[in-house]
Parts: C-alpha cells; structure tokens; sequence
C-alpha cells in the first residue's frame, strides 16, 4: 500500500504546526518543512531569524529548484514505517509534484483571518516570527512569492481557523485525514 502523504499548507500562522502537533499526539509521523530549513541554517551557522530562514529558503529553491525543499525530506519518507506521513508547511506545487513521486499525496489547506494569524504569530515565540506588521506583511509576500497560494487553491480539502479551539482545529483535521484512509 503507499504511503498517504498529508500536505498542510497555509499562510503562516494559520495553524498547520498546531494541527500538525495534534496529529503527533495521535500517532502520525510529522516532518515539518521549517524544521528542514532551520536545520539547514544551522549546518550554515546562520543565526535563525526571520530574514536569514526566508533568505535561505529561497536560496536553496534557487539552486536546487522549486520543489528544493521537499527534496530534502524524501529520504526521511521513504524510511519511516507509517503509511500516514503528515507535512506540515508545503508552500508550492512543485514540492506536491517532488512529493508525489514518493506516495499519495492529499492538500489540507489551512485558512486564517490576516488579523487572527498576526495575533497568533505574535504569540507564538518561534525565532523567525514576525514582532511586528511590517515584517508580517512582507513575509506573507514571501511565501505568495514561492507559490503557498497555488498550493492553497489546489487543496483536497480546507479547514477555517478563525473561531476554533485547538482541539476543534484538530479534530477536524483527524477526521479529514481519516476520511482519506478509509
């Protein structure tokens, strides 16, 4: 049986790395494409922050192509056990396209208010998260830039994250997922 690829996709701060943390807890493996970035960087000796994460993920879609990223975590796939691999993070068609390649591969797309994902962001406490407006706005212009709205369009499903708890956030997403393994 191949492997059920979930792409969470979604503007920043819209809640993919909580829904992808939820389905952690209920036992799918989780590959986060940030993480990949972050992990990069730090072979790099690059400080993590906002600039610096967005810089090189461009960089490497550069070089390497537009589905760079997803590149990186094929291996990572193909080792694990689990016939439900959660990717939390996907930003364009091409990573769907490199993904495919490995398994079956569903979009969840996550939707969030521009002031519900700014309030979360803001919270959040991650390095690379926007402190204020300005550098909000221009990395959503980023990752328009690389395509997470295509990815978006394209999705199998869609979730709202405006007035949801965290474990009606995840519920949802449980079921949906489960929806695509039956």
């Amino acid at each position: 049986m191949p492997k059920l690829i979930v792409c969470l996709t979604g503007m920043p701060g819209a809640g993919k790395s909580t829904i992808a943390d939820g389905l952690k807890s209920k036992g799918f493996d989780v590959i986060n494409m940030g993480d990949v970035v972050r992990a990069e960087a730090k072979k790099r000796k690059l400080e993590p922050t906002g600039k610096n994460l967005g810089k090189l993920m461009l960089d490497l879609r550069e070089k390497n192509g537009p589905g760079a990223i997803a590149e990186l975590i094929t291996e990572q796939i193909t080792k694990t056990n689990s016939t439900v691999i959660v990717i939390d993070g996907i930003r364009s068609n091409a990573e769907i396209d490199v993904l495919r390649k490995t398994g079956k591969v569903k979009i969840l797309a996550i939707h969030a208010s521009t002031n519900t994902r700014f309030s979360f962001l803001t919270k959040r406490g991650r390095s690379d998260d926007p402190q204020n407006q300005e550098v909000f706005n221009e990395r959503d212009a980023r990752e328009i830039g690389v395509g997470v709205s295509n990815s978006i369009a394209l999705a199998d499903e869609s979730i709202s994250n405006n007035n949801m708890t965290i474990n009606e956030l995840i519920n949802v997403a449980y079921k949906i997922i489960k929806g695509w393994v039956n």
